[in-house]
C-alpha cells in the first residue's frame, strides 16, 4: 500500500515508510491513566508524507531515517491532514 491509497478512518494492512522526522514526544492524561504521544513525518518510495502518531514507548524505537513497517494499522484525520498509527491492534517494525 501507498501513502496516496489512505483514506480516513481506513485500516490498513502493511505499510513500509521512512521517518523523515520525528518530533518531540509530549505527556498526556485521560480518565483511563497517562502515556506518551509524539509525532512523526514519514514518507513512502514515491516521497509522499504523512503524520505517524506514535504511541507510549513507540517514539524511542524510531529514529529520524529509519525505514519501518506498520503492520494492522489506521488511519485518522486531524485539522484535514492524514494521520497514521499502528493503533491498538496494529505493530510497528523498524527494519535493518
Amino acid at each position: 500500500m501507498m501513502i496516496k491509497d489512505l483514506k480516513p478512518r481506513m485500516p490498513f494492512d502493511e505499510l513500509t515508510v521512512e521517518v523523515v522526522t520525528k518530533g518531540e514526544p509530549r505527556a498526556f492524561a485521560t480518565a483511563s491513566g497517562q502515556g506518551t504521544v509524539c509525532n512523526a513525518a514519514v514518507k513512502d518510495e514515491t516521497g509522499e508524507e504523512v503524520s505517524l502518531t506514535l504511541w507510549n514507548d513507540e517514539y524511542k524505537k524510531v529514529n529520524d531515517g529509519d525505514k519501518i513497517k506498520i503492520t494492522n494499522g489506521w488511519v485518522s484525520e486531524y485539522k484535514g491532514k492524514l494521520q497514521i498509527s499502528a493503533g491498538r491492534k496494529g505493530s510497528l517494525e523498524v527494519l535493518k
